[in-house]
């Protein structure tokens, strides 16, 4: 097989979350630690951060990674989902991994795949460690997938644990509560391992110090240690508490023998998108009219980009937006501007809500917009309408971003 068929068979061959949703999801770490056992334990080769969060834990483990690329370290990042390659998920020094090791890793181990039924999620986790370890790496930024406890990441002992907060995101499989979803997510939490908590709040801070202390774990929370306000060229307010966040990480990882300066901090937040090719977070795709995406998709998510939305200069807002299926969007309609031109939009995605669905419960709340067959069309209306000093808001899912970024 070459990379298309290859890629062509790791999604449908095998039950994928991102197209699927429950039906694909395995809250079990037994395949994970057999697909371990026969690449010969990969994870034990380098050494790992883990980073876990309901919001921002993508943004901070591209932070981590871009500040130890200025350090001089050989550096691996995982991440989920990709936006358009699949081999975004899989960078070193914020190079994508290359086609032909995807390639021969699938070919090499297709027989023990089909065998053990295993999900993609767990074998792209496998061919991640599995490239790390061969490519030896100084350490690797691991992004949970889902959860924590349960997800196929956790079979690592990292340097550091992280979890950047807590939201009501994934209810379905990791429960209806902030506590309960804490405890999840808490479970990346390893014995003698310090943990960074991003944000400290009231309904999860017992939770976690709870799961330290058993664990033995010190804990720290960024946001009551970070004083210094650093800036970076990922845009956004909300950015400011996963910078935070990375910077404790940092300052914790340097207690462990790497050599990172101040100033290595600060370039390293500053050239976060030059070093690891983050797209998609407060992302300005064109100037006149201003065209802003983001992959914000969760209550606490959408709440901060709305916030920031209100603080842009502009006349008429237009909103491209589309969601999934198994989204509770009736709890995120109220966070939604009334005073605004909607597109409505199906990402392409088996998960994607029906765009006349999603219209017809904003219409109930007294929000208005027309239905387009595509993301594409969507925007390409919301251009045609807008006019030099509109603001244009592409969000909603991270699959509607994923059409629109070049």
């Amino acid at each position: 097989m070459n990379y298309q068929d290859t890629i062509n068979w790791m999604f449908s061959q095998l039950p994928m979350y991102q197209n699927k949703g429950k039906a694909a999801y395995k809250a079990d770490l037994s395949n994970t630690l057999k697909l371990s056992k026969h690449l010969h334990f990969p994870e034990t080769k380098f050494k790992s951060i883990h980073v876990a969060g309901t919001n921002g834990k993508g943004s901070t483990s591209h932070m981590v990674a871009s500040i130890l690329q200025e350090a001089g370290y050989n550096v691996g990042l995982y991440t989920s989902p990709h936006l358009k390659d699949f081999r975004e998920r899989i960078k070193l020094n914020g190079t994508c991994i290359n086609k032909q090791f995807v390639t021969q890793f699938i070919k090499k181990n297709k027989s023990f795949f089909e065998e053990d039924s295993l999900s993609f999620f767990e074998m792209t986790v496998g061919l991640a460690f599995d490239y790390f370890a061969k490519q030896k790496v100084d350490i690797a930024i691991i992004e949970v997938g889902l959860g924590g406890r349960l997800d196929s990441t956790n079979i690592i002992t990292p340097e550091v644990s992280v979890i950047t907060n807590i939201g009501l995101d994934h209810t379905q499989f990791l429960g209806n509560t902030l506590k309960k979803i804490a405890f999840e997510k808490g479970g990346i939490i390893k014995p003698n391992v310090p943990v960074i908590i991003g944000e400290t709040q009231k309904e999860t801070k017992l939770i976690f110090k709870t799961l330290a202390k058993k664990n033995n774990a010190p804990i720290y929370f960024a946001d009551e240690l970070i004083n210094e306000d650093y800036p970076s060229d990922l845009r956004g307010d909300y950015q400011k508490k996963n910078i935070k966040t990375a910077v404790q990480t940092v300052l914790e990882i340097c207690k462990k023998g790497f050599n990172i300066s101040e100033n290595n901090i600060k370039e390293g937040l500053q050239n976060v998108i030059s070093n690891t090719d983050l797209k998609g977070r407060w992302q300005v795709l064109q100037d006149s009219p201003k065209v802003i995406c983001d992959i914000a998709h969760n209550k606490e998510g959408l709440t901060y980009v709305m916030n920031q939305i209100k603080s842009e200069t502009f006349n008429n807002l237009h909103i491209v937006l589309g969601m999934v299926n198994d989204k509770d969007f009736d709890n995120l309609i109220d966070l939604f501007p009334k005073r605004t031109n909607y597109y409505f939009c199906k990402p392409n995605i088996e998960r994607g809500l029906d765009a006349k669905i999603l219209k017809s419960h904003f219409v109930k709340r007294g929000l208005k917009g027309n239905v387009y067959k595509t993301v594409k069309s969507a925007l390409d209306s919301a251009k045609e309408n807008a006019d030099k000093n509109d603001l244009i808001y592409v969000g909603g899912s991270t699959f509607v971003v994923a059409e629109i970024i070049k």
